[in-house]
């Protein structure tokens, strides 16, 4: 691709650890080559970057590598744009032709194989005319607009971002029903159940197993995505106990804005934080970003409420309770397929007031590995505790030294601040070889951290129409097998890699520790093959999952079964388990329509 064709007066900022230059000013220290345009800028920062050993943000008007996003204001939106099909953020961040040209020889640098022209997204292709229309009775909360049911045909893994890219919807509903009360949702779930028509609950979308896709088979007469986005709010909060009922579409921003008047958060921000809602957290089991402690959403339900075409399913509020299988256990992780959660207690706790940590440095991931079982076998908490590959470091900006980082941190309310608890595990560390990163180094190495997190699935996007092949899987096992899972799982995706893709790069980092096990999370990124991406990645994730498998791990920590993983599901989940799970579907949704093939054969 030829970069000379950028604008010249355009603008790029390299931010080098905290210090942002301008390319101006590195020309001037270190005298290379005059840039004679933009493009030529980007390389040369790159090339200064390289020379100094050190990770860069490359921007153009306010874009940034390795963290790349656009300014409201840019330019003018195009109307025709697909992006509120496929894309992650608001009509201000679709990515721009031309942030893109300036991300790519960078990106290619770091990546180490050819990257392409940028992808310039396809118009949505026409839709199959809608089989069925809502009834008179639900008529006031349904859509059958084009670019609303597309919305509501696709999640957010790779192979949903491929297909929305190129326009193409394989499994649109036929309808969107919003309801605006439970007994609306009733209501929506007697005419399906009555019409076979199957209904696929969706909060923000943000699946990516396929849990939101209406791919529900051909015995149905027709689809129904049931939007949750209008049931949303804190209903009540309960200072005393510190709980608070919250309704199932309330997104993570609206529910801490809400807890925010009164003190109070939930404390738990997947990385989906921003998009995905209350209902779709239950339903699929998610997990947070804080590494321990109460991190699995499971810990913080105190009750939960659900419709189903048998009834109303509501647990009762209570601390603890050794009556029987637990309703919300059940419920949770039910994937939409045995009810439609309305709402839920949950706990909540005051807004912490201090938080300390800092950065350890490890020649290898296993000597990381064992600092951290070895901080949480001492009882320890810490609210961060990840544990990034050297790979990964450097990809991200945490550690340009060629070491795997481990991310400690600790966080407190109405206590001192919890000093005592770093320096324990930070003592531990190093007695397991670590080395502590300057405090100066390891504030910018968290902070580049923490910005590649919250920013990835934006410069996914952007990689993608670059032609880059780049997903995550995340697995969990006990300490005893988790060196032996992550180095069979790694050189199996990486021969599948090199199979299928020609190169490509597997990452891994440790996202949540317990006791008795960690939770590993790979990051894939491969040269992808325009027209065969969907094939390409079958065949890796394939393999992966087996490795996965073979080596002891769940087929999925905190991203739930849906669709792409069921296959493996039914052969981890005890026979006669699976046997009670569809004997308790059959009992609350007879007609079986509640998002089949979820967790379930059709």
């Amino acid at each position: 691709m030829s970069l000379r064709q950028l604008p010249a007066r355009r603008g790029i900022v390299v931010e080098l650890g905290r210090n942002a230059l301008s390319s101006s000013d590195l020309t001037a220290k270190w005298k290379p080559t005059r840039c004679r345009n933009s493009g030529e800028q980007v390389a040369t920062a790159a090339h200064i970057a390289a020379r100094l050993s050190v990770s860069i943000r490359v921007g153009v008007e306010g874009a940034c590598w390795v963290h790349v996003h656009t300014r409201a204001g840019r330019g003018p939106a195009m109307t025709a744009s697909t992006y509120p099909v496929w894309g992650w953020g608001g009509p201000d961040q679709e990515p721009d032709p031309a942030v893109l040209e300036a991300l790519a020889p960078v990106a290619q640098a770091l990546l180490g194989f050819d990257l392409q022209a940028p992808e310039r997204p396809a118009p949505l292709r026409p839709l199959p005319v809608p089989r069925q229309a809502a009834p008179a009775l639900l008529a006031a909360i349904a859509s059958q607009e084009p670019l609303d049911r597309a919305r509501h045909g696709l999640g957010r893994a790779y192979g949903d971002l491929i297909r929305g890219v190129r326009g193409r919807i394989d499994h649109p509903p036929d309808l969107v029903l919003r309801p605006r009360a439970e007994a609306e949702v009733a209501a929506v779930l007697d005419w399906c159940g009555q019409a076979q028509v199957a209904v696929v609950p969706f909060g923000g979308g943000t699946s990516v197993v396929g849990g939101v896709e209406p791919a529900v088979g051909d015995r149905f007469v027709g689809v129904a995505a049931l939007d949750l986005g209008a049931l949303a709010g804190v209903a009540e909060v309960d200072p005393v106990s510190r709980a608070a009922r919250v309704l199932a579409g309330t997104t993570g921003p609206e529910l801490e804005a809400a807890l925010g008047h009164h003190g109070l958060t939930l404390r738990f921000f997947p990385q989906s934080f921003e998009r995905s809602t209350v209902g779709g957290w239950l339903a699929t089991r998610a997990a947070g970003h804080f590494a321990t402690g109460a991190t699995h959403v499971d810990d913080l339900v105190e009750a939960v409420r659900l419709i189903t075409p048998a009834g109303v399913w509501a647990s009762r509020r209570l601390p603890a309770s050794g009556a029987g299988p637990s309703p919300d256990r059940l419920a949770l992780g039910s994937e939409g397929t045995l009810g439609v959660i309305t709402e839920a207690w949950l706990r909540v706790r005051p807004r912490p007031t201090s938080r300390t940590g800092t950065v350890v440095a490890f020649g290898s991931f296993s000597a990381g590995a064992e600092a951290v079982r070895a901080i949480v076998q001492a009882g320890l908490a810490p609210a961060t505790c990840r544990l990034v590959d050297a790979t990964e470091a450097t990809l991200t900006g945490t550690l340009a030294s060629g070491e795997a980082a481990l991310l400690v941190g600790f966080e407190a309310a109405g206590r001192p601040p919890p000093d005592a608890e770093l320096a324990a595990a930070v003592a531990l560390a190093q007695d397991a070889g670590g080395r502590l990163v300057p405090e100066q180094a390891g504030a910018a190495a968290a902070d580049a951290w923490r910005g590649s997190f919250r920013r990835a699935p934006y410069l996914r996007e952007q990689l993608v129409l670059l032609g880059v092949l780049v997903e995550t899987f995340e697995t969990a096992v006990t300490w005893d097998r988790l060196e032996e899972l992550v180095d069979q799982v790694t050189e199996a995706t990486r021969a599948a890699l090199a199979q299928v893709c020609g190169a490509g790069t597997v990452t891994c980092r440790l996202t949540h520790a317990y006791p008795d096990g960690a939770a590993p999370y790979f990051t894939v990124l491969a040269p992808a093959r325009r027209g065969s991406e969907l094939c390409q990645w079958a065949e890796v994730k394939a393999a992966a999952a087996e490795a996965v498998l073979a080596a002891g791990g769940t087929i999925t920590h905190h991203h739930a079964v849906g669709r792409e993983h069921r296959p493996w599901y039914e052969r981890q989940r005890p026979g006669p388990f699976g046997l009670a799970l569809a004997a308790a579907k059959a009992a609350v949704d007879p007609a079986g329509v509640l998002n089949p093939g979820v967790l379930l054969p059709a």
